[in-house]
């Protein structure tokens, strides 16, 4: 039985999830300009032909794996007020970063900027994902938020949090959660 697809093509879970598993750690190890599809191929115990049957380049392997990794969806709305929802959107957002290999996201991120092919890649998932995570809260919320509210909640609320983990090194607790709703989000999405 067929798996699912990864960018389009079936897949063999064990052999795929292998191949996906191998980059990412390589990734964080060696970063994106030394990760070679040789050496994801001796991690994985998969040949590089197969490797480039389901992959076209480094990019869309890198892409992929960063895909799967992807966190859980983001909770939906309760709509009991404009707080609560952003705040558990925010307290999940804080979640998923954190929970991030600080290497796997400086790795992609230099990748972003030396290899256009891989920022597009990024840039299709991120804004998927963005879109995921906003639509409930513009779904729930609508008449409360001030014009662009979505855009802005996925722009700031992100930076913020990447911020306090990769710079501050710093967790994002209840506290700081709370003071991102509270003084950084809600002034800014707030219909006024």
């Amino acid at each position: 039985m067929a798996q699912p697809s990864v960018m389009g093509r079936p897949r063999d879970s064990g052999r795929d999830l292998a191949i996906l598993d191998a980059t990412l750690s390589l990734l964080t190890e060696v970063g994106y300009e030394q990760l070679s599809m040789e050496a994801v191929a001796g991690r994985s115990g998969a040949a590089k032909t197969t490797i480039y049957r389901r992959y076209r380049d480094k990019a869309e392997l890198v892409a992929a794996a960063v895909e799967r990794r992807a966190p859980a969806k983001p909770p939906q709305p309760a709509g009991e007020s404009l707080r609560e929802d952003v705040h558990s959107l925010a307290a999940w957002l804080a979640r998923s970063i954190s929970e991030q290999d600080v290497g796997l996201l400086g790795a992609v991120f230099a990748g972003m900027r030396s290899d256009a092919r891989l920022a597009q890649a990024m840039r299709r998932i991120l804004r998927r994902d963005e879109t995921a995570m906003t639509d409930g809260l513009v779904r729930q919320a609508a008449e409360r938020l001030a014009p662009g509210a979505a855009a802005l909640f996925a722009e700031v609320a992100p930076a913020v949090i990447v911020h306090r983990v990769v710079v501050v090194g710093e967790p994002c607790d209840a506290a700081f959660v709370a003071h991102l709703v509270d003084d950084i989000l809600l002034p800014l999405l707030r219909r006024t």
